[in-house]
């Protein structure tokens, strides 16, 4: 289970924890996103969008020939892509872009990363 809050920026100068996602996905031993356990159970990874001004969003980070995507729907139009996640270690700490559907990007702190119990 993975848990990205929205950083720090000029609209928010301490980030927000009300602008977040809650994400599961398998991760390898680097804790970079398994795309081969991904592709055998693609159900496994599934993410929830949670903003104060707007209702909860859940859909499915999913690989597309571009790179990796939350994807709430059929179709591209309500993507966000993340920036470089093929490469990009999901630790606590770290951090993540997401580019919005408007194609504003957003840097989001990762501030939960554990494993889930079966």
């Amino acid at each position: 289970m993975i848990r990205f809050d929205l950083a720090r920026s000029s609209e928010f100068p301490e980030g927000s924890r009300e602008h977040s996602y809650l994400l599961r996905a398998p991760l390898d031993a680097r804790q970079i996103v398994d795309l081969a356990a991904l592709r055998a159970a693609p159900e496994r990874a599934e993410v929830l969008r949670s903003w104060p001004d707007e209702p909860d969003m859940r859909g499915y980070l999913v690989h597309k020939r571009k790179g990796w995507v939350f994807s709430y729907g059929p179709g591209d139009a309500d993507d966000e892509p993340l920036f470089h996640l093929e490469a990009h270690p999901l630790r606590v700490g770290e951090y993540v872009t997401v580019i919005e559907r408007d194609g504003t990007p957003l840097a989001f702190l990762v501030s939960l990363c554990e494993p889930l119990t079966a």
